[in-house]
This record gives C-alpha cells, structure tokens and sequence, in this order.
C-alpha cells in the first residue's frame, strides 16, 4: 500500500475533523474515534518495508489534540462571551440607579440621604458626623440607637442646607459621655455604573468610588 496515500488521507481526515469539531464538543468525541480507527488503518497497511517512523504518529497525535484543545478553548470562550452580552449583563444593567447600602462617600444633591448606623456594642449614646468632601464636619447629630434607618436632610449645623457635593458620614459611639469609637457610617448610595473584571462585578457609586458588589450588603 502507497503510505504517502494513506498519510495524506489521514491528514485530509485530520482537517476535515478540526473542521467539524468547532461546532460541539461530542463532535470532537466523534471525530477523534474516527481519527483513531484511521491511524489504526494506518498502521495495519503500511508497507513491512518501510513502516512508517513511529515519530510521525506521535506528531500526528499531538497535531490532532492541539486542535481539540483548541476548538474545546473556542466554545469556552464563545460561551462566556455570549453570557455577558446576554443575560449577564442585563442582570447587572438592573443595578443602575438602584441604591446599594456600604460604607463609601456619597453625592447630595438636595435629596435626603438614608443611613443604617452601627453601634459599638456597650454604647449608651451615639452620634453621627457629617464632614464635607475636605474632611470638615459639616454637621453633628445626636442618634436615638432603638432607629434602625436615620436620614440627613442636608443641613449643616447653621441650619442651612448645605451646598451639592460629596459627603461622607461617620458614626461616634460614646460610653457614658466618653467618645469609644468612630467608624464610617453604612449609606444608601446610588449606583452609577456596573463593571465585570474577571469574576468580580464592581459598582461605580455616586461619589466615583468603587466597590465590590460582593461588599454589599442591601439594595432598595
């Protein structure tokens, strides 16, 4: 038998099933049974003369499973692309302007600003402190600890409404008048924008910060 026929055949065989293999994965299971019992073939009637060098069979081997490899690689990728210009993304477009609860700055702009506080544990009062984008407090207020929701009107400690702006808000837990500790207050925060970066969704809040959607823990 002509081996030059046989491994062009094999060869044609070859492409022919990297071809077809793009379309699924049982394709590739199939073809490659196929490509088997073609090398089988092969090898069952090649000249005893001059057989065929056992290297070309392992390069045809390894021809055929870099192609797999790679058509298993092209759907991997075909489907991930499809779930985030599909229903992926829909899902995170649903994030914007909705309001997100962490402990991040936030942009007022004449609407009141909803906090849920968290107390020190022991603390017998507590405070909030409302300080304006350079870190000067705008306003202090004395917080009823049984409220689980407090909003900020706005106002600064003259009374007026404070200018739009960037504001962050932090809660003074206090033991007998005595100051215990001070930590950034949790606050409803508009989202404005929804990324994917690898396995993370990270959300872009009012006051341009970033947070990880996994970081938050409420959504109204």
């Amino acid at each position: 038998m002509d081996t030059g026929t046989v491994t062009s055949a094999t060869t044609a065989a070859t492409a022919t099933t990297s071809t077809s293999a793009s379309t699924s994965t049982p394709v590739v299971s199939s073809d490659f049974e196929t490509f088997l019992k073609m090398l089988t073939a092969q090898m069952q009637n090649q000249d005893p003369l001059d057989p065929l060098d056992s290297a070309d069979y392992a390069t045809q081997l390894a021809t055929f499973s870099s192609v797999e490899q790679q058509v298993l690689t092209n759907d991997l990728l075909s489907d991930l692309t499809a779930a985030l210009t599909g229903g992926t993304f829909k899902e995170l477009g649903s994030w914007i302007n909705r309001e997100v609860l962490s402990e991040a700055p936030v942009y007022f702009n004449g609407d009141a600003i909803i906090l849920r506080p968290d107390y020190a544990s022991g603390a017998t009062s507590a405070k909030l402190v409302v300080r304006d984008e350079s870190g000067a407090t705008v306003e202090t207020l004395a917080l009823d600890q049984s409220d689980p929701l407090v909003g900020w009107q706005g106002t600064g400690s003259d009374g007026n409404q404070v200018p739009s702006g960037i504001y962050s808000f932090a809660i003074q837990s206090y033991t007998d008048g005595v100051l215990k500790s001070e930590s950034p207050a949790q606050v409803y925060n508009p989202v404005i924008e929804v990324r994917q970066v690898g396995a993370s969704v990270k959300l872009t809040l009012s006051d341009g910060s970033e947070v990880n959607a996994d970081d938050i823990t409420a959504i109204r």
